[in-house]
């Protein structure tokens, strides 16, 4: 697909599972503090920082540059309905600003904060949210002699009752005149990433296997004169057939940086640690930002075998490309 580079693109996390307020800044990493305080009667100047919060989720501020034009785009929204406009305000970035969101696939860790946002915004809304048509489904994990566990779902009244216009797309499609790809649905060809195996949906009245998440979407920008960023949120699809189906989209661009969610973590997970860093190796990125569900042991192991191109990731972390 003509896919149009742009000028520079800045990833800032607006939510993940880590805080730190000590990690300096690394290679094309920027560590932002908050920039405001709370009140605090116990301390001797009577405040303190307004630390940024972390919690299970995912939410990153994508700003794009091309020709001198700026765009930004909310890409997830994190667990808590204010988790993630509570730390824009921390760090001064003004939600008004958003001109489209980006939802990586259906579940509540990525989807809660669009409440919050609502808010921030005065209560109506006008903006696009590109979702999978599977977005929707109504979910449940379900372990092995654990009790089933529903899943929180978004309600598509609530948000166009709140003025978003919901835009469901399988195929890719662009934003910003063809200078931001959304991927929608992500071909599995691996054969090894598993999706979500615990994973049932409720279809046709009844609970169903639903481990493919086929929702699971990305995003693909062309940095000029370095190549792809691609920005996961979960990582569903599997982070090896996400960054394959990016370059085939793109006419075999050099992929330069993979950021966000990897899915690596637990025992299910864990074993393909090995398989999916040696094929994520062949295609060369030369920045790595394992976020959310990546992991520590893949996040250990990634660092090992990358060596500086692994950064490690924080909320507050922008990232310039």
């Amino acid at each position: 697909m003509p896919l149009e580079p742009v000028d520079s693109v800045t990833v800032t996390t607006l939510m993940d599972n880590v805080t730190d307020l000590i990690m300096a800044d690394r290679g094309p990493a920027r560590r932002l503090p908050p920039t405001t305080r709370i009140p605090a009667s116990t301390m001797t100047e009577e405040s303190v920082p307004d630390a940024l919060v972390a919690e299970h989720g995912f939410s990153a501020l994508v700003t794009v540059v091309k020709n001198g034009h700026e765009h930004r785009f909310l890409f997830d929204a994190g667990t808590s309905p204010d988790g993630v406009v509570e730390n824009m305000r921390r760090l001064r970035i003004d939600p008004t600003s958003i001109e489209a969101i980006i939802c990586s696939h259906g579940h509540f860790d990525h989807t809660t904060g669009l409440d919050g946002l609502i808010r921030a915004l005065g209560g109506r809304v006008n903006l696009p949210v590109l979702i999978h048509p599977h977005f929707w489904r109504s979910r449940r994990m379900a372990l092995p002699g654990v009790e089933p566990m529903e899943l929180p779902t978004t309600s598509q009244r609530a948000l166009e009752g709140a003025g978003f216009t919901v835009i469901e797309e399988q195929q890719p499609s662009f934003l910003f005149e063809g200078s931001v790809l959304v991927t929608g649905e992500v071909p599995r060809t691996t054969g090894y990433e598993p999706g979500f195996p615990p994973q049932q949906a409720w279809l046709g009245g009844k609970w169903e296997p639903d481990p493919l998440v086929l929702d699971d979407q990305a995003l693909i920008i062309d940095v000029r004169d370095k190549g792809l960023m691609v920005l996961t949120g979960c990582g569903h699809a599997g982070v090896v057939n996400i960054c394959r189906y990016a370059r085939r989209l793109t006419y075999d661009r050099p992929l330069h940086a993979v950021v966000g969610g990897m899915h690596l973590n637990g025992r299910a997970f864990e074993r393909l640690i090995p398989q999916v860093l040696a094929d994520l190796g062949e295609m060369t990125p030369s920045v790595l930002i394992p976020a959310h569900c990546t992991g520590w042991r893949a996040q250990h192991a990634m660092a090992e075998r990358f060596g500086d191109a692994f950064i490690p990731n924080t909320v507050g972390t922008a990232v310039t490309l």
